[in-house]
């Protein structure tokens, strides 16, 4: 069990990971990170994984596909999202969209398409990986009518 950060430890880490989340879009550098946050790469890094459950670099992966995800189900394409959300290349895209929920993004897309149809008035709204953690839902759309 990880021990507990001083809090003002803690809200350094916050702002290191809040720079992360604001610039998920770009190529934010571990580095920058770090420095935001005061602490070292290597103190970043350690207390990141410890404090939240997962790496600077897969909080980003989390952060990137989450929004691909939406996009993708708002009928963007692939390539616009691709782009959009920080990736350089069509291929490391799909794969690493593939490898985080068993398709590949146009397959995403056509299921979507499938069960909620191609001018759904609908918003869709994802449910955040975090919650799904808790109940052991999937990761699905959810339909709903709310603005």
């Amino acid at each position: 069990m990880p021990q507990l950060l001083h809090d003002d430890t803690f809200r350094r880490l916050c702002r290191g990971r809040d720079l992360l989340a604001t610039e998920y879009q770009s190529r934010v550098l571990l580095e920058q990170a770090a420095r935001e946050a005061c602490l070292s790469e290597f103190h970043f890094h350690r207390l990141f994984r410890a404090t939240f459950g997962e790496t600077p670099h897969e909080f980003l992966t989390r952060l990137r596909m989450d929004r691909a995800r939406q996009m993708l189900a708002s009928e963007s394409s692939v390539t616009d999202v691709c782009f959009e959300i920080g990736y350089g290349s069509l291929g490391s895209f799909s794969s690493k969209f593939r490898a985080q929920f068993g398709r590949s993004p146009v397959e995403f897309q056509r299921e979507v398409r499938r069960i909620f149809g191609y001018s759904a008035p609908w918003h869709i709204l994802m449910v955040p990986t975090c919650f799904s953690f808790v109940g052991g839902i999937e990761h699905h759309p959810i339909k709903t009518n709310i603005e």
